[in-house]
């Protein structure tokens, strides 16, 4: 079990940060906040996959899961304030 986790882990990683990327070039092409606060929110959840995989994988002794959740609080609440700001717009 333990051999499948780990290409998992670096698959959520690469398409954590390859909604990330997209979403911030099409920010960069268009000026939308919202693709720039779901860019900014795929970006705190590829810090938090990559965590996940240095926790599990690397140094499995090191609990990194408060460290973990604190970049996905962060990373929500990015898009909630984005999703908020632009209704309010």
């Amino acid at each position: 079990m333990q051999s499948l986790a780990i290409p998992v882990y670096c698959l959520c990683l690469l398409a954590a940060f390859g909604c990330a990327w997209l979403l911030l070039r099409s920010h960069r092409r268009s000026r939308s906040p919202l693709l720039l606060w779901s860019g900014l929110c795929f970006c705190g959840l590829t810090i938090t996959n990559s965590l996940r995989v240095v926790d599990l994988v690397f140094v499995p002794d090191v609990d990194l899961f408060i460290w973990r959740n604190l970049a996905t609080l962060v990373s929500m609440l990015l898009l909630l304030y984005g999703l908020i700001w632009e209704t309010t717009r």
